[in-house]
C-alpha cells in the first residue's frame, strides 16, 4: 500500500540520486550543504534554480545542491519558517504580529516589513547553522550512502 504514496515514493528516488552522486565525499557534502542553506531561506519557488546557480557559479554537484534544496518541501516548510520567523522576532525584540481590523494597502505593507525582517533575520541564522551541520553530517553519511544498495520495487505479476 505505501508503494502508491507519492511521498514515499518521492523519498525513495531522492535516496537512489544521492547514492548514485559521483565525486568524492567532500565534493558531494559541499553540494548538499550548499542546497540545505539555500533551503532554509525564504525564497519558496525559486530554491532549485537559486541552488544550480550558485552550484555552477562555485563549480560545486548542481544535482547534490539541488537535492539538498528538498529540505524545504511542503511539509517541513511551515515548520521551518516559523522556527525561523520566531528566531527572528526574538533577535529583534518584536512583538507577535497580529492581524489589523481593516485590509487597505497601508496596513498590509506594514504587516509585511514585521513578517519579513524577522523571518529574513532568522533564516540568516539558521542558514549558517544548517550548512555546518549539513556538511559535516554528510561527509560522514556519503561514503556509506555509496555501500547502499537499494532495492526495486516488487513488480505486479502480468496475467
Amino acid at each position: 500500500m505505501y508503494r502508491r504514496w507519492g511521498f514515499v515514493r518521492l523519498l525513495k528516488l531522492l535516496l537512489i540520486r544521492f547514492v548514485r552522486l559521483q565525486g568524492t565525499p567532500n565534493e558531494i557534502s559541499r553540494g548538499v550543504a550548499l542546497g540545505i542553506a539555500i533551503g532554509m531561506t525564504p525564497t519558496f519557488g525559486f530554491q532549485m534554480v537559486i541552488a544550480a546557480f550558485w552550484a555552477w557559479v562555485l563549480k560545486e554537484s548542481k544535482v547534490a545542491a539541488i537535492l539538498g534544496v528538498w529540505i524545504t518541501n511542503p511539509l517541513t516548510a511551515p515548520f521551518i519558517y516559523a522556527l525561523e520567523y520566531e528566531t527572528g522576532r526574538t533577535m529583534l525584540g518584536m512583538d507577535f504580529v497580529s492581524l489589523p481590523h481593516e485590509l487597505t494597502f497601508a496596513t498590509l505593507s506594514n504587516l509585511g516589513w514585521q513578517v519579513i525582517l524577522p523571518l529574513c533575520v532568522g533564516s540568516l541564522v539558521w542558514t549558517v547553522f544548517s550548512w555546518f551541520a549539513a556538511y559535516y553530517l554528510c561527509l560522514k553519511l556519503a561514503p556509506m550512502a555509496k555501500r547502499l544498495r537499494v532495492p526495486r520495487w516488487p513488480r505486479k505479476p502480468t496475467s
